[in-house]
């Protein structure tokens, strides 16, 4: 992931205005629609599956694509339309906590040592330069070695290897920010810390982290897929889509129904968030607007 070439000028958007706008945006709108029907799959999915993801021999073992079963069967007989379907709860579940995680410990890294200048800085920033020298899946291999392999940690490894780049993100907005004319102004009359970081720099830090937030979701998608394709994530019998891959390697000939289908989930998904961030950032970007 890299960070973008400048900060996003925070400027007011009324909600209903926004989302006109996101709506009238042809990546935005086909992004929302696609992370919506995740949504919708996710919360229906005890409704919309017609097996139990977890019972074996719901139909013959790898049994093609059928009116029974959809998207075939696996090789133990569970049916894989019924499992990709539970496995959007686990994408959405990855997404949301390990962008949380990196999102919440890179905001208040990069406010502080922006806000603070000084030693501060220099100390937390050298620290972020540090584990940028480091590719993030070698950060998420190491946490995982102190966590032990599993889903949860996964997520939590990864939220901590984003973390850098939330913190840099952040960092040059507040830089950005702090030498604008209202930002001295209110410097000037006096204003508190508090005032000054809660009611000045965090409402123009966000509108940039909600865009690279949302970029963000699509790779902390991959970035599990990855570690449980390798073993290090989702462990059986979980439904997780990089797990489903990971299990169909040896049967790829046999039955490639059994990687087709995961593989065009999470591309989907990845799309879908990736889109959908492209259409929020035209959105939260004034100079797109002024088009």
């Amino acid at each position: 992931m890299t960070a973008p070439a400048d900060p996003i000028a925070a400027v007011p958007v009324a909600p209903r205005r926004a989302v006109w706008a996101l709506l009238r945006s042809p990546s935005g709108a086909v992004g929302l629609a696609i992370v919506l029907v995740l949504v919708v799959v996710a919360l229906l999915a005890p409704v919309i599956a017609p097996y139990d993801p977890f019972r074996m021999a719901s139909g013959p073992r790898l049994a093609p694509p059928s009116w029974d079963h959809w998207m075939g069967t696996d090789q133990l007989g569970r049916d894989v339309f019924s499992r990709i379907v539970h496995g959007a709860r686990l994408t959405l579940m990855i997404g949301t906590i390990a962008v949380g995680i990196s999102l919440t410990a890179g905001l208040l890294l990069g406010l502080v040592a922006g806000y603070a200048g000084g030693w501060p800085e220099r100390v937390l920033m050298r620290l972020v330069d540090v584990l940028f020298s480091f590719t993030e899946i070698v950060i998420a291999l190491a946490c995982l070695a102190i966590l032990g392999v599993g889903l949860i940690n996964a997520m939590i490894a990864i939220g901590i290897a984003s973390i850098p780049f939330y913190a840099r993100i952040t960092h040059s907005v507040v830089l950005v920010e702090k030498n604008k004319p209202y930002f001295e102004a209110a410097v000037a009359a006096g204003a508190s810390h508090l005032r000054l970081i809660f009611l000045h720099l965090l409402p123009n830090v966000i509108p940039t982290l909600i865009v690279v937030g949302t970029l963000g979701v699509s790779t902390a998608v991959l970035a599990a897929a990855g570690l449980s394709f390798l073993g290090l994530g989702a462990q059986p019998p979980q439904p997780e889509w990089g797990f489903m891959l990971s299990s169909s390697r040896d049967l790829i000939s046999r039955a490639p129904w059994m990687m087709i289908f995961p593989g065009l989930a999470i591309a989907i998904t990845v799309l879908g968030f990736n889109l959908l961030g492209d259409g929020v950032r035209e959105v939260l970007d004034p100079r797109q607007r002024a088009r």
